[in-house]
Formats: C-alpha cells, sequence, structure tokens
C-alpha cells in the first residue's frame, strides 16, 4: 500500500485558522456548494503541484522558481479548498545568487511526503543539485535547505521509503543543463533522507515515445513500484505512468490521462493521493498561457493495477480530464481560497505576497495597528534597462479567468524621480505609476515588451496630478486583456494606456503588485503607503 499517515490538524493550523479569518475569494470558488467540485480547484499558477495526506488532513506544495518566499504549503481536508498556510522557503541558497532575480531558475517540481513524524519536501535547484528541507508541523519552522545531491541538471525529485526500510530516490534530468533528458533514474539514498549514496540506474528512457519525460513521483502499491511521470511537453503533454515488482525494472509502462476532446491541454503532472475512507484521487495542473500552471482534481480507480484517471470519454482506455464531479467522499469542510484580497492590517506581510528575488529588510515595511505597508522607493541599478532584473517587486498570482484590483495608496514623494507602480508583470509588462518629475506629480502609464532579452519601456500615457494619495484599478478580462485606470477619490476612475495583453514569466504566470523605485542614491527616499489592495469581480 501506498504509505500514508494517521495524524490530526496540529495546533498552530487549527490556531491559525481561527485567528486569521480570511475572506473567500469573489472571483473563483472550486465548491459549487451542491457536493460537487468545478476544475481548476486553484485557478491560479500553484506549477508542478504535489501533495500528501496526513491522517485526515492534505498538504500541497508547488514549483516557485525565483520568487520568494517559495514553497508554498497549501492545507485542506476535503481536496477541493485550499488554504496558504506557509512557505518552505524564506530565503533560497546560494545567497549571493538569488539575492538578484534569476527567472525561471531556483526551486523547480518539489515533492512531498510525511515520513516518521516529519514532513520533507525535496526540491530541485538545476543549477546546483537537490535539496531537502524538513519540519516537524507544516506550518513551521522549516530547516535550512540540505544539498541532497549536488549536480546540475539534476530535477524533479521524489522519495520512497520502501517495506523493508531502505530508501531510494527517483529523479530526472533538465536537458538544458545536463545535456541529457526524458530519462528516470532511480539512486539509493540514506535512510534519513538526508543524502544519495550513490549516482543512481537508469530505469526508463522516454526519449522515443514520451520526450520531455520528467516530474517523476515514487508510489507502491500491492507489491509494484510505480512512477507517476509526465510526458509531451508543458503545455502539450500527458500522464504517464510506469511500473515493475522491481524497484529498478524492467518498467511497463501506460498512457493514464490525455486532453483528448476536451478543452484542457496537457493535464499532467501531480499527486495521488487516497481517502482515509479508501478513494483514489488525482491533482496535476493545466498550462493556461498567462494564469500559468492552475490546477486540476480528477477522480481516480484502479483495473489491474493500472490508475485509471478522469473519464474515459472516447472508449480509447486513456482518461480524460473532469469539468466538474462529485467531491469526494470527505467529511465536509468550510469552504476556503487562498488569500487574495489584503487591508495591509497584520503586523506581517500576506502569504499572497512574493518577492522577485530575497528580500532585504529596506524594501518594505508593515506596520500592524498604522492599517498600511509601507514600500520603499530603492534605487535603480546603475544598469537599468526595464524591470526584469529589478528585485523589489512585490507581486501575486492572477487568481481568476477575469477579475477587478483596485489599491489605495499615499505616496510619500521627496525628490524628482521617485515612482511608485501598480504592475501586471511577465516577460512583456505594463504598469500604471505615480513619479515625481519637475517637482510634479505625474500618472504614468509604461509598456514594455520582451523584457527578458532587454526590451525598452515605452511610456503610453502621462497625465498631472495634484494629489498624493490615488486608487489605480486593474481589469483582467478572459484571455488576460488588461486595462488600468486611476482616481483621485476613488469612486471616478479615469482609463489610461491601451488595453494590454498579459503574457508568463520564466516559467510562471503573470502576476500584479507594485514597485516603488527611484533614480540615484539618497540618504531619505520617498515610500508609499499601501492602504489596501482588493480583488473583486470586474464591475459590469
Amino acid at each position: 500500500m501506498i504509505a500514508f499517515f494517521a495524524g490530526i490538524v496540529s495546533p498552530a493550523i487549527a490556531q491559525s485558522n481561527d485567528e486569521n479569518k480570511q475572506d473567500i475569494s469573489q472571483v473563483w470558488v472550486a465548491d459549487n456548494g451542491d457536493g460537487t467540485y468545478k476544475n481548476p480547484i486553484l485557478h491560479a499558477d500553484y506549477s508542478d503541484p504535489d501533495v500528501v495526506r496526513v491522517g485526515d488532513d492534505f498538504y500541497m506544495t508547488a514549483s516557485s522558481f525565483n520568487c520568494t518566499p517559495g514553497l508554498p504549503v497549501l492545507h485542506s481536508t476535503d481536496l477541493v479548498n485550499w488554504e496558504l498556510i506557509s512557505y518552505a522557503l524564506h530565503k533560497q541558497p546560494p545567497f549571493d545568487v538569488f539575492d538578484k532575480p534569476q527567472h525561471g531558475n531556483g526551486v523547480w517540481a518539489p515533492c512531498i511526503r510525511f515520513h516518521k513524524g516529519e514532513y520533507y519536501i525535496y526540491y530541485p535547484d538545476p543549477d546546483f543539485g537537490i535539496y531537502l528541507t524538513k519540519a516537524k508541523d507544516p506550518m513551521g519552522p522549516w530547516s535550512e535547505p540540505i544539498l541532497v545531491k549536488e549536480g546540475k541538471g539534476l530535477i524533479d525529485p521524489s522519495p520512497l521509503w520502501d517495506d523493508d526500510g531502505k530508501a531510494y530516490l527517483v529523479h530526472a534530468f533538465a536537458g538544458s543543463r545536463a545535456g541529457v533528458k526524458s530519462i528516470l533514474v532511480v539512486s539509493k539514498m540514506s535512510t534519513d533522507g538526508i543524502k544519495l549514496l550513490d549516482d543512481g540506474v537508469m530505469v526508463f528512457d522516454g526519449g522515443q515515445d514520451h520526450p520531455t519525460l520528467e516530474g517523476p513521483k515514487f508510489y507502491k502499491r500491492n507489491g509494484y513500484y510505480y512512477i507517476f511521470a509526465p510526458a509531451g511537453g508543458v503545455s502539450t503533454g500527458w500522464q504517464l505512468i510506469i511500473r515493475s515488482k522491481n524497484i529498478y525494472g524492467p518498467y511497463d509502462s501506460k498512457v493514464v490521462l490525455e486532453k483528448g476532446k476536451t478543452a484542457v491541454n496537457g493535464p499532467h503532472q501531480g499527486a495521488w493521493v487516497d481517502t482515509p475512507s479508501g478513494e483514489d484521487w488525482f491533482i496535476h495542473f493545466q498550462d493556461k498561457d498567462a494564469y500559468g500552471r492552475i490546477v486540476h482534481l480528477q477522480p481516480m480507480s484502479w483495473k489491474n493495477d493500472w490508475p485509471v484517471m478522469g473519464i474515459d470519454l472516447d472508449g480509447d482506455g486513456i482518461g480524460e480530464p473532469v469539468s466538474s464531479y462529485k467531491k469526494p467522499d470527505l467529511p465536509k469542510g468550510k469552504v476556503m481560497t487562498p488569500s487574495e484580497s489584503d487591508e495591509f492590517n497584520e503586523p506581517s506581510l500576506g502569504l499572497q505576497w512574493q518577492w522577485h528575488a530575497n528580500p532585504k529588510i529596506t524594501w518594505g515595511f508593515p506596520t500592524g495597528h498604522m492599517g498600511f505597508y509601507r514600500l520603499n522607493c530603492i534605487p535603480k541599478s546603475d544598469d537599468y534597462v526595464n524591470l526584469w532584473e529589478t528585485p523589489n517587486l512585490l507581486l501575486q498570482k492572477f487568481p481568476a479567468e477575469e477579475f477587478m484590483v483596485t489599491t489605495k495608496f499615499t505616496f510619500n514623494n521627496h525628490f524628482d524621480g521617485e515612482e511608485i507602480g501598480f504592475v501586471v508583470m511577465g516577460e512583456n509588462y505594463q504598469f500604471i505609476s505615480l513619479k515625481q518629475i519637475n517637482e510634479k506629480l505625474k500618472i504614468r502609464v509604461v509598456r514594455c515588451g520582451n523584457a527578458r532579452k532587454n526590451g525598452a519601456e515605452k511610456e503610453l500615457f502621462e497625465h498631472g496630478f495634484k494629489e498624493k494619495t490615488v486608487y489605480f484599478r486593474l481589469k483582467v478580462k478572459a484571455g488576460a486583456v488588461c486595462s488600468f485606470s486611476y482616481s483621485a477619490d476613488g469612486e471616478k476612475f479615469t482609463e489610461a494606456g491601451d488595453n494590454f495583453n498579459a503574457v508568463p514569466g520564466r516559467w510562471i504566470g503573470a502576476k500584479v503588485g507594485f514597485f516603488a523605485l527611484r533614480d540615484g542614491v539618497i540618504n531619505n527616499a520617498g515610500s508609499a503607503d499601501i492602504d489596501w489592495f482588493r480583488i473583486e469581480k470586474i464591475e459590469e
């Protein structure tokens, strides 16, 4: 049997749920309220999700790449309603590398497991190797990352503690670093899980029939070793299962989930979990371009010791994803969604926010009882071209297909060249800002195309503005079509600049949030006091 462990929600989680009451998303809730759910269960960029059950609770983690804090940890009691409860990685090592933006690098597909009373998260950094962080409580504290196996191009680790007590780890290779790909290797591992004992044995080569084989997850059931592995590419692939009675093979293979005639492209890469009542489920992602890799839940069963995922709509023996389905047979829990809106009334930054590099204390300050977040104007780099290499971007994920964000802040401007911006960030980006120019305040809208390759910023709009307090608004419509507007009173908004089609960043979806910058260095730079940030349905 797959190893799941009895337990209860820790007091820390129960306390978190009681004390940090959160608003339910106004723009995407997967729970239909009638005993069914709709996919995706998370319409947000939780890429490469992995999930483990511990007793009656489920915990998810996901890739975070260069965004910090990293390795998000989400909690659920019914696999449909999820709450973001912590991060396992508050600063990303090596610090001298990740103190600067490293788009597309950093934390790739992680794996979360529970073993002998501890939570283990293995994650790969394709440039440095395979790391492990552990905790006795999913709320943390999580240990400093341990480098389990050094090596360039080693990705997507997943451990297995076998019935005889021996430990193993499967991983894949990133062709961009290793020069080989679509290969799975199984290595012996120390029983405490902190180091690999050999360089491993190749157990499967998907190069011919299953290109871009990666993201393996290791399980054991009914005497079979199973490796669940996606293949065929992030946006176009399928879910492959390989199995063997011997850990080193030979492994038989079977495709068990594909797009078929549905609209869900590339349904693959994720986690098998069971419920206390004996149901099986599969959680995976769908690459949705600017919206990132959003999370789906599929019913799962077994036939002849092969998993059957989704529903076989076309009768070819391969499952296809469901758009709606009966909820898992689990106790009814409260409707929950990861936090989105923020009133900035807490003494710490909300978990929905991430920076684009390891943060510095001077970038911003929560104020708690003061009711705002202070974002300081940090000097632009001497070789500034655009925001791509700017680390102090305070951003969060797109939460739905369509939504509206309104924010209010006060600009504490001191000198010319100081600017506070509200940005939709990706490889192309656009922002609306308030900037001091020639001792006067200006509303600006700026666009940048191909930022990763040093694309230049282009000003689309400029208009004088007399007030220090301003309201900015972003509307995102189907297809990630974005429009910006501004207001002095929060009632009457003026549209500014042209519509903008959001695009992904490097392996992440588009994100929305803030920056605060200035030209040159001064010993008393300006700042912005962000009063609130609210995500709502688009006004008709």
